[in-house]
């Protein structure tokens, strides 16, 4: 039987492949560069565990010392609004701010830019 990947293996190999859409924010968000807040790339939140199985979503990135998720939206996002919504709802419960970007608006880096500084309350 094959074994299940642990929580960070997940989040490790979602790291090595990111999409195009993700390298292009994280070129934004990288070391510090957005007036220098800490970013990392696909952190995985646990938000619940139950007889020692652990629940939980794997932000495309995180912003820990504003409890602050950025998550990319491609066209997959279009099929599955229902489940971004719940999905948010729980990370809104344990005090996390999400802030969904789509692909298309990173044609744009100077409004995504704002748009984050914005949400975090720097712009």
């Amino acid at each position: 039987m094959k074994r299940r990947k642990s929580i960070t293996e997940l989040a490790r190999e979602l790291r090595k492949n990111p999409t195009n859409g993700e390298k292009l924010l994280w070129e934004i968000l990288r070391k510090h560069r957005l007036e220098g807040i800490k970013f990392v790339r696909q952190k995985p939140i646990i938000y619940k565990v139950d007889r020692g199985k652990s629940y939980f979503f794997i932000a495309d990135f995180y912003c820990p010392s504003k409890k602050f998720i950025i998550e990319l939206d491609g066209k997959i996002h279009d099929y599955q609004k229902y489940y971004d919504y719940q999905r948010d709802l729980v990370l809104k419960k344990m005090n996390l701010q999400t802030l969904r970007i789509s692909n298309r608006e990173l044609s744009n880096p100077d409004f995504v830019r704002s748009t984050i500084l914005h949400e975090l309350g720097e712009g």
